[in-house]
């Protein structure tokens, strides 16, 4: 079978490798769709500090199973699966006590262990959860993506009926605007200074789509939620203008919630965060119960992946998927990987 492999910045090689015959314990996974997502063109960019070379990348995917390992039950050939790439000790803490998403030693498929880019991918069981039959591929692909928004708006308990600010519209701020809503929030706003973006978000139901380039972010929090402003400020771009943002106008006594990775030593106002008993939280991946969360809301329709699809490209064509994406970034928010067609 045909493998994926980065071998360093910017260069993806294709290698020849035995198909994987499935261990005790796993099930072999036919790769049908991988979505591309910002840690992947950090990768890319031999910005991800967390990453060594060669690795052979994918963990946003979906597939088929076509042979089950012994001992397996639960699942069946032709069933159509999506796989959570954490790879966890059991052991640690975090993990003894369900927060295996915090785990001490975590490493994730893609990362900093083989990815799914393959056309054929054995894996434990235990990471596999199924999708529902109506589902198609691509939308199983983006499960992963939509795992970790479901998880990040619960680490806001009062959701329902909450007023919701999120900063940065791009695949996660979305997603992330649609989890809450499908989870019960009363009213969203979306920031970005990005037109198209907002207009997408706008497209998948949010109720305020605010360009902070043009718009004061303070004067939109009043003017869309009133003088309480927002209960829960969600930052999705991660850097010190939006942080910054988030901690000026925040109603004093509320919460932040940062869901992007922060791609430098953070310079903000924390005396501020301090004197406004600001609750600054942050959101790590997600757990099992996120992904069937996930896969519910998208088979209810409470939640539209569709929009956020921009484009194709066949397997052998992995890297022209990265030099799109780095020559359309604003219109682009998530790209697919066709493996087996």
């Amino acid at each position: 079978m045909l493998q994926q492999v980065m071998t360093e910045p910017g260069k993806i090689v294709f290698r020849v490798v035995d198909k994987p015959e499935p261990k005790n314990g796993e099930v072999l996974i036919k790769i049908m769709r991988i979505g591309v997502c910002g840690s992947d063109i950090h990768v890319y960019h031999g910005k991800h500090p967390f990453t060594k070379y060669p690795v052979t990348q994918g963990h946003e995917v979906s597939g088929e199973i076509v042979e089950l390992g012994e001992g397996v039950e639960g699942f069946a050939v032709g069933q159509k699966v999506t796989i959570e790439p954490q790879v966890v000790c059991g052991e640690c803490y975090p993990c003894r006590h369900g927060k295996y998403n915090l785990c001490e030693k975590l490493k994730v498929m893609g990362f900093q262990t083989i990815g799914t880019a393959s056309e054929y991918f054995a894996v434990d069981a235990r990471k596999v959860t199924p999708l529902p039959d109506n589902m198609t591929f691509d939308e199983g692909a983006m499960i992963e993506p939509l795992a970790v928004t479901i998880h990040a708006a619960k680490r806001f308990p009062k959701i329902q009926g909450a007023k919701v600010a999120i900063l940065g519209s791009g695949p996660i701020g979305i997603l992330l605007a649609q989890s809450c809503k499908a989870l019960g929030a009363a009213q969203v706003m979306i920031t970005d200074v990005s037109d198209y973006r907002l207009e997408l978000a706008k497209e998948c139901g949010v109720d305020f789509a605010v360009n902070t380039g043009q718009k004061d972010f303070g004067e939109a929090l009043v003017e869309n939620f009133g003088s309480d402003k927002a209960d829960v400020i969600y930052d999705c771009a991660g850097n010190d203008i939006t942080m910054g943002q988030a901690i000026r106008y925040a109603r004093k006594g509320s919460t932040i919630v940062l869901v992007a990775v922060y791609a430098q030593m953070a310079n903000v106002d924390l005396a501020v965060l301090n004197d406004h008993e600001l609750l600054l939280d942050t959101s790590m991946m997600y757990r099992h119960e996120d992904y069937v969360e996930a896969i519910r809301l998208t088979g209810e329709r409470k939640i539209r992946l569709e929009p956020l699809m921009s484009k194709h490209f066949v397997f052998q064509d992995y890297l022209k998927a990265y030099k799109y994406i780095d020559e359309n970034k604003e219109e682009t928010m998530k790209v697919l990987i066709d493996v087996n067609l």
